[in-house]
């Protein structure tokens, strides 16, 4: 598995955040990490996407950033020349995926089928996005699914919150969890940063909690 995704696996848990706002991208971020969590995915679904994750990856050179939403080859190009250290997309796109392999861009594709779990492993990928995966069937369906692909890790985003990530983090095929909870539109609207730290310190914890059961061989 790709050192990238070795380092988002011990993190736990992966703020997905929607940045209308240049101006707040790094103080945003900064309220991230200040809550335990030194890793973020910036989605372009903004016209400030790009620039966002430029001012941040010059701030802080320390913070995992990736890109998300990621629908075409240009914006995977922009995403990483601005400082994204990885892709997400939402759904699987042969063209986005076969670039960002060929780029050696670290890329999480969207995978709901069979299907699609099946062209991630013909790129070579051994780690996907669930999506959306409370919809989806959220861990009943992971286990479910991961029979008959052992080889793929499973990143699940979308109806995941403080309430069920633990549930997520305690099956071995999920790699981390994705969440917008943590860094609500509102919340970054309105500057309460605070409450960003909060929620992303709760997280933390829970992803502490987990992994201490499982290093004390909790079932």
């Amino acid at each position: 598995m790709h050192q990238i995704f070795e380092r988002i696996h011990k993190i736990g848990v992966v703020p997905v955040i929607q940045i209308d706002d240049g101006g707040k991208a790094v103080p945003l971020v900064k309220a991230i990490a200040a809550g335990g969590i030194p890793c973020a995915e910036v989605t372009f679904r903004t016209a400030q996407a790009e620039e966002a994750i430029r001012l941040i990856a010059l701030a802080l050179p320390d913070i995992l950033l990736g890109a998300g939403t990621v629908l075409t080859t240009a914006q995977a190009d922009k995403a990483i020349d601005a400082g994204a250290r990885f892709i997400v997309t939402p759904g699987f796109n042969p063209k986005v995926v076969g670039h960002c392999v060929k780029q050696g861009y670290p890329v999480i594709p969207g995978c709901l089928t069979p299907s699609d779990m099946e062209q991630a492993i013909e790129f070579g990928l051994d780690a996907v996005k669930l999506f959306p995966a409370e919809l989806s069937g959220g861990l009943d369906y992971i286990k479910a699914i991961s029979a008959p692909y052992p080889m793929l890790r499973f990143m699940p985003f979308g109806g995941v919150n403080a309430a069920n990530i633990g549930k997520y983090l305690s099956h071995e095929k999920v790699l981390a969890c994705g969440g917008s909870w943590l860094a609500a539109a509102d919340l970054i609207h309105a500057g309460d940063f605070t409450e960003i730290t909060r929620l992303c310190a709760e997280a933390a914890q829970i992803v502490a909690a987990y992994r201490d059961a499982r290093d004390n061989g909790a079932p």
